[in-house]
C-alpha cells in the first residue's frame, strides 16, 4: 500500500522495531540499500533491515568517502529508504560530524529522518574507508565521549560502536575499545576490517555478552564469509554495505559503453527492468487507486444543488 496514508505507516518507534529484530534467534542480515528502489527490491527479497553505507551514498553522489557529506545530505538518504520500505534501518554515521555536541543533533536528526540505528567510528578526520591503510584514531576518551553523548541524545535509536583499531593497536587494542565504548553506552560493536576467521572468533570470545556487528564488504581485508559463518563465530548482524552499489554501477557502465558503441539500447533490453516491473514494485496502481477513491469521497461528499 501506498506510504501516504497513515494507517499504513510503521507506529512503534524505528527503534524498537531494531531492537525486536535482534530479538529473534539467528543473525540479522543486512544488505545496504543506497536509495529508495534498492531498498524496495531488498524488501521483495525478503530481507527485514536495510543500512546505508557512507560510501556508497557518497559514491552516488560521484564523491569520495572521506567525510565530506552533511546530516542534511545523510537525512535525504534516510528519509527515501525509510519511507520506501518502511523497514528498520541503521545509518552509516562516519565520526559523528564533529564532537559530542555534534554527534547529539546527528541522533536527532537521524531519528526525526527515520532511521532506527547508526554507527559511529573511532577514526579522525579526514576518515577513511575502513579498509583502507593510513586511518588515525581518535583517542580513545574521546571516542567513548562521542558513545555517552549519542546514548544520551536518543530517544530510541540503537547505537553501535565501530572501532578501526585492529589495524594500527592490534586485536587486543580494538578490544580494550570496545569495552570503553561497551561501558560508555554503546549497545553493540562494530569492529571493522578484521582479516582471518581467527580475529572474528578472538573478538567475539572477549565480549560475549555485547552484541557484534560483521562488515562483509567485497574487495576489503575481510576474507568472504557467509552469514552463517559469521553467526558460528558469535556475530549477531551483517552488512554488505556497497554490494547493490557496486552491482548497479556496473550495469550503468555496461549500458552507456553499449549506447555510445550502437547508438541505442537494443542490445540491454534483455537487462533491463521493464515498465511492468518498475510499476509493480513501486506500486503505480495503488497510488492510482488510491487518488481515486480520494477523489470519488471527495465528490460524493459535496452537498447537492
Amino acid at each position: 500500500m501506498p506510504y501516504l496514508v497513515a494507517a499504513d505507516l510503521p507506529a512503534e518507534p524505528a527503534g524498537a522495531r531494531w531492537r525486536r529484530l535482534l530479538d529473534r534467534p539467528g543473525i540479522l542480515q543486512i544488505p545496504g540499500t543506497h536509495n529508495g528502489m534498492a531498498a524496495l527490491q531488498a524488501k521483495a527479497a525478503g530481507f527485514d533491515a536495510l543500512y546505508l553505507s557512507g560510501a556508497a551514498m557518497t559514491a552516488s553522489m560521484g564523491l569520495p568517502d572521506l567525510g565530506v557529506i552533511t546530516v542534511d545530505e545523510v537525512c535525504f538518504f534516510i528519509r527515501q529508504v525509510a519511507r520506501a520500505s518502511g523497514l528498520p534501518l541503521l545509518v552509516d554515521g562516519d565520526t559523528g560530524y564533529g564532537e559530542a555536541l555534534n554527534v547529539m543533533h546527528m541522533v536527532r536528526a537521524f531519528e526525526d529522518a527515520g532511521a532506527a540505528a547508526v554507527h559511529v567510528e573511532d577514526q579522525l578526520l579526514p576518515k577513511k574507508c575502513g579498509h583502507l591503510n593510513d586511518k588515525r584514531l581518535a583517542d580513545a576518551r574521546d571516542m567513548a565521549a562521542k558513545v555517552a553523548a549519542a546514548a544520551s541524545a536518543r530517544r530510541h535509536l540503537y547505537v553501535i560502536a565501530r572501532t578501526d583499531a585492529a589495524a594500527s593497536e592490534g586485536l587486543d587494542g580494538a578490544i580494550a575499545r570496545a569495552r570503553l565504548y561497551r561501558e560508555a553506552g554503546a549497545d553493540a560493536i562494530f569492529p571493522e576490517a578484521l582479516t582471518t576467521a581467527e580475529m572474528f572468533r578472538a573478538f567475539a570470545e572477549a565480549l560475549p555478552d555485547v552484541p557484534l556487528l560483521a562488515n562483509m564488504t567485497e574487495f576489503g581485508r575481510t576474507p568472504f564469509f557467509s552469514a552463517s559463518a559469521f553467526e558460528a563465530m558469535g556475530y549477531r548482524m551483517v552488512i554488505w554495505p556497497v554490494s547493490s552499489l557496486r552491482v548497479a554501477n556496473k550495469a550503468q557502465q555496461r549500458l552507456f559503453d553499449s549506447l555510445r558503441r550502437d547508438g541505442g539500447t537494443q542490445s540491454m533490453l534483455d537487462e533491463m527492468q521493464t515498465r511492468d516491473e518498475l510499476y509493480d514494485l513501486i506500486g503505480l496502481s495503488d497510488y492510482e487507486a488510491l487518488d481515486a477513491s480520494i477523489l470519488r469521497t471527495v465528490l460524493e461528499d459535496l452537498p447537492g444543488e
